[in-house]
């Protein structure tokens, strides 16, 4: 499916990417969420690449609720630039580092519903209009859910296919 353009079309894509990348997590051990795969990166270990599809969740969270409210959210952290958003990973990464594997299943499944929650109050218009929340910018508000979602759960299930 291309880029969603629809709040149905974001629904769905957002699920059925969510669902694959459980297919490959769901059934595992705490071991196998916690071993280290072979070829090294920041992300270590399955938990570790919940971990992180976790926080961004709870970021984009943060986002929203200041932004609906009218307010100007600090993106993307306190802290942090766009541009050092690599600096931010690895901070997020060691957040994270004391979680149990299954733990990291169930807060990823908790923040996905949040969002889930979230793009179910608003309608396409909303969603998808540029602009139409001086908070997103120049884009639109699905757009940042697009990339906290499904875009960012196909950035995963590749990751995890490739150290599988």
């Amino acid at each position: 499916m291309s880029r969603p353009i629809t709040k149905d079309e974001l629904l769905h894509l957002a699920e059925k990417n969510f669902s694959q990348l459980m297919l490959l997590v769901a059934n595992l051990s705490e071991e196998e969420l916690q071993h280290e795969f072979e070829i090294p990166s920041l992300n270590r270990n399955r938990r570790d690449v919940l971990m992180h599809l976790h926080h961004w969740h709870l970021l984009f969270e943060q986002w929203y609720t200041v932004g609906i409210q009218g307010g100007k959210p600090v993106m993307p952290a306190e802290g942090y630039t766009w541009k050092t958003t690599p600096q931010l990973n690895i901070a997020i990464h060691q957040m994270y580092q004391h979680t149990p594997g299954i733990s990291a299943i169930e807060l990823l499944q908790s923040s996905h519903q949040l969002l889930l929650d979230i793009i179910g109050k608003h309608s396409n218009e909303q969603l998808f209009q540029k602009k139409f929340y001086k908070w997103t910018g120049s884009t639109s508000l699905g757009s940042y859910i697009i990339s906290a979602t499904s875009s960012h759960y196909d950035w995963a299930i590749k990751f995890l296919k490739k150290r599988k």
